[in-house]
């Protein structure tokens, strides 16, 4: 199934090229992917509504392409394109299909109709997929979802391989090369082709289509290009289930996953980082069950289960610094069973008690269970909370992403009737005791797997523990090499679990959420809001408004008049130059609201589950506070975040060793500390990245920084306190600030008036605004052209095409990965201004594509590349191209990646002008796409908004019109987008507009002035990542020119290095 998916996107008989498909979507605009689960798969793409002149988007500069498939092509395109024409000829444009979503469909179907499942692309897609599966061996999701399939019942196709890898695919051997015969191998393709026949038929298949047309028109378009999908002739039908049994779908199709052998179970596995958690995993009914689909009993015993509320099992074992977290529900569901899990992260002190822990859980169950058995009336209340708040969400639920509501869609119509698709779940029936009760009664200890988590056990501290599994041997899954070991639970244990005899005075269950809102009126509705309502203005274009300008603070205030919503974001930022002044500040920031937010927990946890929310994070620049959800609980959930991060910094002053702040920073202190070192655990290319910012930002901490605080011979001797946390927090919030506030959504400028004074009562009153040298500003360091690193680093970089490289070996030993990042710099956003910036938006939109197409699919470099646009802080440009895989090793990868930037060039050069045009309207679709909700427009507007903070006071007006004014380079002659993209409304205004010929000659100027391996203003750096294969050659790099190995040497580089102006490139002088 896996390996279908992935061949599908390599041609049809209608579209033989390869890449055809993802070349005719990044063309217009668009994204496709699909992914392989238990038991479908699911394809989706997009594209922006744009009507080219014609619909040949098939050239990509080869010549060399057979002549008689060109013609056939030609033909085939024509075809297509009088049959649109003749459709749509007389339609409105808002009612007819796009060329670019008729095309897009009339391509996506091919593969449900004729694919060509091409036997010279077998090899490199095989390879594509093992590469996948090593890109996912040292993931701790990926591992343990494997562990729990291998050890179920092996006769059940729950205990398959999930993601494949080469000899899997082959029968253990090669297909091609030498060794082909002896190996053993076959080709996969007689059994893939066998396996589309069986399953890609109608009778299986559902599809979603949105787009801005009539839906009879849709209808029309979907008919035509899917019509010629096979079926089976069997048709669709549901299997009745006559027994008297509560879950009638249970283990009705594939038989038992997990019987009485794999459950009752305690199982112990070593994670790859410092990890400490345990899984509770019950086997419980499928979610699509009709018992679980009608009442959803899951949902109110999860709800309870993970309730954080003053007196629930969450609470308790926070309060007792016994774990950092708690949750709880059925995270993995198929067509005939689930597993309900409760997932307790622990701290080292709870793992050293796990035995009270898990007493304290099975006490908390026992009393769900007896609260369930003995007053129905209580749980029907819980019941009946979670479905007005499923009925609020459901009511005011706003639009997503639109390709993912098709993704989704698609396979909700596996469960459900197109009619219920929209509600889905959201509109359970009402409590249902027998069925609660029934499904209760699955969490049992010999229902369940007790997984306990422990990167412990590596240096063998099993230590003396009831629930153990000390007295098994260690064995290693088959696929990913988990390291694990398990016991049935013993009979005493069982018994103690089962049979609670008393349960811990502290714990009940939680109170009724006082959060539940009740006022959903909207502010554009009142008679002032109506009053001034105009039909002329399109509130969607209307920009925030500067309410409130003073030394120390910006109000900015839109009321929301477009998706009519009762709900309100409150975004503030307090810019402090103390934040960041030092590793220690960062680290004691960071601890500091890793407190707050424990303190918070209970609190903000009802107002989260009732649609309400509020974080607080720490960043270089100062602290971030975001408070949104339904309007009427905001205002009092801003004053009590906001006023709680002072009131606890004074508690924290002359908190004792013994108290719970205190016991709150011991543990937010060693969660730091693990977090920070498992930082270094993450993927290569994430690892390539994080270098290479190190090397390219001026004032960076290193994470070597930020452990030396928290661990080691500086921290030892100056080791972190609950007292210095508070006075570098006291410092932060209330010394010298500037706070910039945003109210946007269902509240009117008296209701942003009065929110605004909260702010000032808690941080401002007795701040001192900053002046504009204080504010902190991040730079971007210059990195040199050749001849400039020649006289820094010597000749030896002179026949390096990248003279500069910084190395890194991956922390992992059993990381099997390289990864590249090549980053070319183009120069400072102002310097380049609105054309380079847009020319380069361009240039990343075309390079995606190639490089993918050219690095992954044909060369086999790895299963993550990929080709973009990049800013650093400090406003530099620049292009990034990436690759990480298994096969080659650093040097090889950067080698590669040179050849395929000259390749590109060449392409740049042969590729018509129009196409390229093409791609340019391609862009400014995505620049104009208009934002789907609420939360999108905030998001939007707040970012112009902090861009500007910055910047002083004569040029901080922000850029709310930045995008279209980029999208205004991009919009050539004969070139515009639909009606609803405003193509033809830019060219309207503009007076020197390029043409296509234009377009072309400076894209290739760009590229020819800081990308080409000549270029006199090339500035280029290698960013690579050793997995543990290429240790030699990381130790033969050390101490050679040109090669950075060390945070040390990146250091003291940086002395020779200039920096790139700060300035943005949409920067203006305020007009007065």
């Amino acid at each position: 199934a896996h390996f279908n998916e992935h061949m599908l996107f390599l041609g049809t008989e209608k579209y033989p090229k390869e890449n055809d498909f993802e070349t005719f979507v990044g063309k217009n605009g668009g994204i496709t992917n699909a992914y392989t689960d238990m038991e479908d798969t699911n394809y989706y793409f997009s594209v922006a509504p744009l009507d080219h002149d014609d619909m040949e988007f098939m050239d990509d500069g080869d010549e060399e392409e057979d002549e008689l498939e060109e013609e056939q092509h030609e033909e085939e395109e024509e075809e297509l394109q009088e049959e649109i024409e003749e459709n749509y000829s007389a339609e409105e444009d808002n009612e007819r299909v796009s060329q670019a979503l008729a095309g897009g469909l009339d391509r996506f179907a091919q593969f449900f109709i004729a694919p060509l499942f091409n036997e010279e692309a077998v090899e490199r897609e095989l390879r594509a997929i093992d590469s996948e599966h090593l890109n996912s061996f040292t993931s701790e999701s990926w591992r343990n979802y494997q562990l729990l399939k291998s050890t179920c019942n092996p006769n059940h196709p729950f205990s398959k391989f999930g993601c494949g890898n080469y000899k899997t695919l082959t029968n253990g051997g090669n297909i091609n090369g030498s060794d082909a015969v002896s190996s053993g191998g076959s080709s996969p393709v007689p059994a893939l082709k066998e396996f589309w026949k069986e399953k890609y038929v109608t009778e299986n298949m559902k599809v979603c289509v949105l787009g801005r047309a009539s839906l009879d028109e849709i209808q029309k378009e979907v008919e035509k290009a899917f019509s010629g999908v096979r079926s089976n002739g069997s048709g669709e039908s549901e299997k009745i289930d006559v027994s008297d049994a509560i879950f009638q779908k249970e283990h009705k199709n594939y038989g038992v996953a997990f019987g009485p052998e794999h459950l009752g179970l305690i199982r112990e596995y070593v994670p790859l980082v410092e990890e400490r958690t345990i899984k509770l995993l019950f086997a419980t009914p499928p979610n699509d069950d009709p018992a679980i689909v009608e009442s959803r009993p899951d949902r109110v015993v999860t709800h309870l289960l993970g309730h954080e509320s003053p007196g629930s099992l969450h609470a308790l074992l926070l309060e007792d610094g016994l774990i950092n977290d708690l949750s709880s529900g059925v995270g993995l569901t198929t067509s005939d069973f689930s597993l309900c899990s409760l997932t307790l992260y622990l701290t080292p002190k709870g793992m050293a008690q796990r035995d009270h822990v898990l007493s304290l859980v099975w006490q908390y169950i026992s009393l769900v269970k007896s609260t369930a058995e003995k007053n129905d009336e209580v749980m029907e209340g819980y019941h009946e909370e979670l479905r007005q708040i499923s009925k609020t969400q459901f009511q005011f639920r706003e639009n997503g992403d639109p390709t993912d509501f098709c993704s989704a869609a698609a396979e909700l119509l596996h469960e459900y009737v197109p009619e219920k698709v929209l509600v889905g779940s959201s509109m359970p029936g009402p409590y249902n005791a027998t069925i609660t009760k029934a499904f209760l009664e699955r969490l049992r200890p010999d229902n369940c797997i007790v997984n306990i988590q422990n990167s412990d056990f590596e240096a063998g501290n099993d230590g003396e523990y009831e629930c153990s599994a000390a007295s098994a041997s260690w064995q290693f899954e088959k696929w990913y090499k988990a390291k694990y070991r398990e016991v049935k639970i013993a009979p005493s244990l069982h018994e103690k679990w089962s049979s609670i005899a008393n349960i811990d005075s502290r714990l009940h269950l939680p109170a009724m959420n006082s959060f539940l809102p009740t006022d959903f009126s909207l502010r554009s509705e009142d008679p002032e809001a109506k009053e001034s309502f105009s039909e002329e203005i399109d509130y969607r274009k209307e920009m925030p408004k500067l309410l409130l300008e003073r030394p120390g603070l910006q109000l900015w205030h839109k009321m929301d008049r477009t998706f009519k919503v009762p709900k309100t974001h409150l975004r503030l930022f307090l810019t402090s130059p103390d934040v960041y002044r030092s590793p220690r500040s960062m680290t004691l920031m960071r601890i500091y609201v890793k407190v707050l937010e424990d303190d918070l927990n209970s609190y903000i946890y009802d107002a989260s589950i009732a649609g309400c929310s509020a974080r607080v994070t720490c960043l270089p620049s100062g602290i971030s506070i975001s408070v949104r959800g339904f309007s009427e609980k905001l205002p009092h959930l801003l004053d009590v975040v906001t006023g709680r991060m002072l009131t606890i910094i004074e508690e924290m002053k002359s908190a004792d060793h013994s108290s719970g702040l205190y016991l709150k920073f011991d543990k937010a202190t060693k969660n730091l500390l693990r977090e920070t070192k498992n930082f270094r655990l993450e993927s290569p290319y994430e690892t390539a990245s994080y270098i290479s910012r190190v090397l390219l930002e001026h004032n960076v901490w290193h994470v070597s920084n930020y452990i030396a605080e928290l661990e080691g011979e500086i921290a030892n001797r100056h080791p972190l306190t609950l007292g210095e946390c508070a006075k570098v927090a006291e410092e932060a919030l209330t010394q010298r600030l500037m706070a910039t506030f945003l109210c946007m959504g269902n509240i009117n400028e008296r209701g942003a008036h009065h929110v605004v004074k909260l702010i000032e009562q808690n941080f401002l009153h007795q701040a001192r605004p900053l002046s504009i040298e204080e504010i902190p500003k991040l730079r971007s360091m210059k990195m040199p052209t050749k001849d400039e690193a020649v006289g820094i680093l010597g000749p030896g970089v002179q026949n390096m095409s990248i003279p500069l490289k910084i190395e890194e070996m991956t922390y992992s030993a059993s990381e099997e990965n390289h990864a590249v990042e090549v980053i070319l710099q183009c120069g400072a956003e102002y310097e380049m201004g609105y054309q380079g910036v847009a020319l380069l938006e361009l240039i990343g939109q075309m390079a995606y594509n190639s490089a993918y197409n050219t690095l992954r699919t044909q060369e086999q470099l790895g299963y993550i590349v990929s080709a973009f646009t990049r800013k650093t802080a400090g406003s530099a440009m620049g292009f990034s191209v990436l690759v990480q895989g298994s096969t080659k090793k650093p040097q090889e990868l950067e080698d590669r990646i040179e050849n395929w930037l000259a390749l590109f060039r060449e392409e740049l050069a042969s590729m018509p002008a129009e196409d390229i045009a093409k791609e340019a309207t391609a862009v400014v679709a995505s620049l104009l796409e208009r934002n789907m909700k609420l939360s999108d427009e905030v998001s939007t507007a707040w970012g112009s908004i902090v861009s500007a903070v910055s910047l002083g006071s004569f040029y901080n007006k922000p850029p709310f019109d930045r995008h279209a004014k980029l999208a205004e380079i991009l919009t050539v002659e004969g070139n515009g987008t639909d009606d609803n993209g405003s193509g033809s409304e830019i060219s309207s205004k503009r007076k020197n507009i390029m043409t296509k010929e234009e377009l072309k000659s400076h894209v290739l100027k760009l590229w020819d002035r800081y990308f080409a391996i000549d270029a006199p203003e090339r500035r280029a750096v290698s960013a690579r990542v050793y997995g543990h294969k290429g240790q030699s050659d990381y130790d033969a790099n050390i101490g050679k020119p040109g090669y950075l190995s060390s945070y040390e040497d990146v250091r003291q580089l940086k002395q020779f290095l200039a920096q790139w102006p700060t300035a943005p490139y949409w920067i203006e002088k305020n007009s007065k």
